[in-house]
């Protein structure tokens, strides 16, 4: 049986995310989704509430399973016993990052792989950055997110009120 890794934030998860989920699942026998709990940028929702939301949006495909993790991804993928991390490119400027992380992985662990899966046509404008800001602004982002992702958003910017002492730094559509 061969399982794979795919790590990310999932800040909050969107339909790019779950286009790399299903067409990863068809190559492997199962994919754990790891919710990266410790990352060097500021989060918007918290590491349970992010792993409450990749839970249901992919409570519909089967054989996924969701953990969170605070090490590194090869050491994740060495306690569960897989050789592979699949990552998912949209545009250019992904691959010149997940080129490089891939070459750091490769020399901190030989014996794992990562496997990049290009994204759909329909998703390579999405970003969690995006869907943020898009959110933020009161735009509509029910084609970019699940429902329950959407409403989650809805309420947090409720929660923090305009330009709140809370709020979480993102890429400006606004210019």
């Amino acid at each position: 049986m061969t399982t794979a890794v795919y790590p990310g934030t999932f800040d909050p998860i969107h339909n790019g995310h779950i286009d790399i989920v299903r067409r990863a699942v068809k190559i492997f026998d199962e994919l754990v989704v790891a919710v990266y709990d410790r990352p060097l940028k500021s989060l918007f929702f918290n590491t349970r509430e992010r792993s409450m939301l990749v839970e249901k949006a992919l409570a519909d495909i089967p054989r996924v399973r969701l953990v969170s993790y605070n090490t590194l991804t090869v050491e994740l993928a060495r306690q569960l016993g897989t050789a592979v991390i699949v990552r998912g490119l949209r545009v250019f400027s992904d691959f010149e990052l997940e080129f490089r992380m891939a070459l750091t992985n490769k020399r901190l662990a030989p014996d794992i792989d990562v496997v990049c899966l290009i994204t759909s046509e329909e998703h390579t404008f999405l970003s969690s950055s995006t869907v943020k800001e898009v959110a933020s602004l009161g735009g509509d982002v029910s084609g970019m997110v699940p429902a329950h992702v959407a409403q989650a958003l809805k309420e947090r910017f409720a929660a923090l009120g305009e330009d709140g002492p809370n709020s979480v730094p993102v890429v400006s559509l606004r210019d």
